[in-house]
Parts: C-alpha cells; sequence; structure tokens
C-alpha cells in the first residue's frame, strides 16, 4: 500500500530517513529546500540564486530570503513524510503545536527549482467505496464528473460512472490529441523524433513549463519537446508540436480518437491563442463568442504573433465562453485508450517512455507496473486522468473532473489529485478494496 501526501497513514519515522537516502537531483533539491526552513541560520539571498530558476526570484522582487523567513516562523518543523514523484515532491513537516504544512516542489528541467510554495496540508478522506468519492467531490458551486473502467481481456466494465457523458472544460488534458497525432505523423514517416522545432515569438506562451524561457531560434528535437509537453504540461512545447503537425491533423487526431462531438473542439486552440483570446482585449473575446466555427477560424488568423497577455492578467474563468477544450469523461477514457494502443505499436517505445514518464501521484509498480497520467487546470477548471495497466495486462481507466466560476472553490488541484491517488490505493480498481 502506497502513501498519499495528506493521508491518514502518511507520518512513517522512517520520512527524514527516505529524504536522506534519495540521492536524485530530485532528493537533493528537496533536502536543500527543507533545510531552509530548517536549519539554524536564515537563508541569505546571495545562495539562492544557483538553485532557483530567475523567473521564480523575479517573482519575489523583495528576496525569496523574506519570505522563506516567514515560513521558518511556523516551525520548527519535523519532516513526517516524504513522497517524490519524477520531477515533483512533496514533504509533509509538522510544526510545534502539531500543525502540519505541506512543503511543495518542481524542477524545471535544468535541475534548478520552478515551483517551492508551503501552504496547509491538504488532507483527502480515505475511498473504500464509491460513496466516499461521491460525498468528498460534492461541493457547493463545483460541477464535477467522474468515470472508472476496467478493460480485461477485449470487454470493458464501468465500475464508476458520474455525468461521465457531459462535455466539461478539461484544461491541458487536450495535449493528448495533440500527442496522438505526433504518434500518427511519426508511424506515417513525416516526422522523426530526431527533428527539430524553433522557438519563435509567436509561438511563446506562458507557463507551466520552461521552453517559453528558451531565446528566439533555440531549436529543440521532437521528442524532447514531446516529452515537455507531457509529462511537465509545457505550454509553449504543446504549440510548437501543432505549429508542426498542422492543424487539421490534431482535428483529425480528435476524430479518430473517439471524441463524441468534435464540433467542440473546433477550431482546435494552442494554449497561446486560448491565453489571448480569454484574458486579452474584450473586444477579441466578445467577436470570439459571437462567432461561427469560420468566424473564429478567422479571427485566430488575426491573432498571431506575440503573446500580449501575462501570467498575471489571468483572472476570471472563461470556460463557459467556449474557451477551453471540451471533453466528456467518456472522451477522455477514449482517447487514453487510443494513446495506450499508439504505445503498443510504436517499436521505438518513445511513446510509452513518454506517456508514462510522469504518473501524477505515487504508484505501486509491482501493482500497476504501467501508468499513463495527464492533469489538466485552467481559471475555474481542474481535471486528472490516470490508464493504468496490472501485470496481467488488464487496463483500469480514471478520469476526474471539476469545474466552477471561481478558481478558490477547486483550489490549487492538490485535492482532486490526492482522490485520485486515493481510488488507485484503494483496491477498488481491481475489485478488491483496502
Amino acid at each position: 500500500m502506497i502513501d498519499l501526501p495528506g493521508s491518514d497513514a502518511s507520518g512513517r519515522p522512517d520520512a527524514q530517513s527516505a529524504l536522506d537516502a534519495d540521492s536524485t537531483p530530485l532528493g537533493s533539491r528537496t533536502r536543500w529546500a527543507v533545510e531552509l526552513l530548517t536549519a539554524p541560520e536564515e537563508p541569505r539571498e546571495e545562495d539562492l540564486s544557483g538553485v532557483f530558476v530567475p523567473v521564480f526570484l523575479a517573482r519575489h522582487p523583495q528576496g525569496f530570503a523574506a519570505t522563506a523567513q516567514q515560513w521558518r516562523g511556523l516551525g520548527p518543523f519535523t519532516v513526517t513524510d516524504y513522497q517524490p514523484v519524477a520531477h515533483k515532491s512533496w514533504v509533509t513537516l509538522e510544526g510545534p503545536a502539531g500543525a502540519r504544512s505541506t512543503l511543495s516542489l518542481t524542477l524545471d528541467s535544468t535541475g534548478l527549482i520552478r515551483v517551492l510554495h508551503l501552504g496547509p496540508e491538504m488532507v483527502t478522506p480515505p475511498v473504500t467505496g464509491w460513496d466516499d468519492l461521491a460525498r468528498a467531490l460534492e461541493q457547493p458551486g463545483v460541477t464535477w464528473s467522474a468515470l472508472v473502467t476496467r478493460e480485461e481481456r477485449g470487454v470493458t466494465r464501468t465500475l464508476y460512472s458520474k455525468d461521465a457523458d457531459r462535455p466539461m472544460p478539461n484544461g491541458s488534458s487536450y495535449k493528448l490529441y495533440l500527442m496522438r497525432a505526433l504518434a500518427e505523423a511519426v508511424a506515417a514517416g513525416t516526422v522523426r523524433w530526431d527533428d527539430e522545432v524553433t522557438i519563435t515569438p509567436a509561438l511563446r506562451s506562458l507557463p507551466t513549463g520552461d521552453m517559453q524561457e528558451l531565446p528566439d531560434g533555440a531549436r529543440v528535437p521532437v521528442r524532447e519537446t514531446a516529452y515537455k509537453m507531457i509529462a511537465m504540461s509545457d505550454n509553449t512545447a504543446a504549440d510548437l508540436i501543432q505549429d508542426l503537425l498542422g492543424r487539421d491533423a490534431v482535428e483529425r487526431a480528435v476524430v479518430q480518437g473517439g471524441h463524441s462531438d468534435p464540433s467542440l473542439l473546433r477550431p482546435f486552440l494552442t494554449s497561446h491563442e486560448l491565453f489571448e483570446i480569454g484574458w486579452g482585449a474584450p473586444e477579441v473575446r466578445a467577436e470570439w463568442v459571437a462567432a461561427d466555427e469560420a468566424g473564429r477560424r478567422r479571427l485566430l488568423e488575426r491573432i498571431t504573433g506575440p503573446m500580449t497577455v501575462r501570467g498575471s492578467d489571468l483572472g476570471p474563468a472563461v470556460h463557459h465562453l467556449g474557451l477551453d477544450w471540451h471533453m466528456s469523461a467518456w472522451d477522455v477514457a477514449r482517447v487514453l485508450g487510443a494513446l495506450a494502443e499508439d504505445g503498443a505499436e510504436d517499436a521505438s517505445g518513445a511513446v510509452d517512455g513518454i506517456l508514462t514518464a510522469y504518473p501524477g501521484v505515487p504508484i505501486d509498480t509491482d501493482r500497476w507496473p504501467r501508468a499513463v497520467f495527464k492533469g489538466g487546470s485552467c481559471p475555474g477548471v481542474m481535471m486528472f486522468c490516470w490508464l493504468l495497466e496490472d501485470p496481467d495486462g488488464a487496463r483500469c481507466t480514471l478520469v476526474l473532473q471539476q469545474c466552477a466560476d471561481d478558481q478558490k472553490l477547486i483550489g490549487d488541484g492538490q485535492f482532486l489529485r490526492g482522490m485520485g491517488g486515493r481510488v488507485i490505493e484503494s483496491g477498488l480498481l481491481s475489485g478488491t478494496s483496502r
């Protein structure tokens, strides 16, 4: 059984030992971050520049050392849980009065810290049956859906379903269709993994990811770009892949991927376009809302060029204006299944390597040796999905979706991600709860 950040099984006595023994770059950076809060001496600003990406420090014009000192004031801390997953880690810290906090960290592709956040521990309730999941997700002001399936010997059973046919905004899970289109292009020989894409101002998007910080003219192999698109949900990487393949190819992948209503994803937006229309000039947004598909395509032709929207401009939700990528839970499940087949047919192993690089939560690999994960978010939108394969080849799919008019009702995704982890660890997917 695995323990999730915030689970009632957290607090293993060997948590500090596990952190100390982690010799990976992630473990090293996480130890440094914990010591930042627990070391006898206060941090010095000059010690930080070689640890964080420049954009992180730029978001703290008064200096990050001051923020770290505020965090230290909540201590002294004891490490009670450590969970590393690919390029992310979560450390549960217990303060002197028993209050628990979670220190979350994300590395960028250079090994520097891109995200470091300390907040109250998010506790997720146990899941021993589907009613537990429903009670946890039923929240005022939040629309949600869920789908859990198990495919065995060619037969798919629905283990749980809640509004799984309803199209909902999904944020970055649209990148699954980009991956499908890319896999098809590679299989057809029109694109090679060692081909390169080029960073240009018109293709530079906003985070998540780090490719937006590369200089103009930088060239990146397709394989690396696709890895960042899926494993790190890099928006600029996704836009580079879409530019390489063309919008038509991606829209074909939507149809071939089994979307129940492909018109909801036509025209298929890039992240750059979504940000520019959603939080840019109000008159452009109004034109998008009023236009039919042909009119929206003409609008997209006019807004090519460097992005004018900044991350700080993102605010109210716009998914109700058709500015997102709408998919039902069944649509997500179908494209996950199609990608699983793409991975099985790819002799190079690149497709499967990219899809399984980041599992989203700690996974018991003896129980689930193959795990595909994708998350997605936007203001007012949160979703997580998994395709898990057991040693006998049975495939289980789990899709959780939330949307609301107010982002505060959804939070930063820790709760929904944690609920996904709870379902995975429960035994419900294989029919034996724990």
